[in-house]
């Protein structure tokens, strides 16, 4: 699996589909310190970033990281905080989406 790390001068994130952290079981585990923003978490490296990686490995995925650097104040940090409940209602937005189609 291929996910992206995005880096400014003063922190990281790593974009991880939120579905995915439901089915590995962790989004209860995710911090406010990350961020969301349509169907993608941005899990801050410092803590859930940890927290994911070490929930992927049990699962047995094999994970590619790019990383992406700016020189400028990421926009990841204008997006929403994550919030289980928001992780939650995307995941539900998305399926009654899927299911009207």
């Amino acid at each position: 699996m291929r996910l992206n790390f995005y880096e400014d001068p003063g922190h990281g994130w790593l974009a991880v589909p939120i579905p995915l952290l439901d089915k590995l079981g962790i989004i209860d585990q995710i911090s406010t310190y990350s961020y969301m923003r349509g169907m993608l978490a941005h899990l801050e490296e410092d803590c859930d970033y940890s927290v994911f990686w070490a929930a992927a490995q049990r699962a047995g995925l094999k994970l590619h990281i790019r990383t992406t650097r700016t020189d400028n104040r990421s926009r990841i940090r204008g997006y929403a905080p994550f919030t289980p409940a928001r992780a939650r209602a995307a995941i539900a937005e998305a399926s009654a989406i899927v299911t009207i189609n």
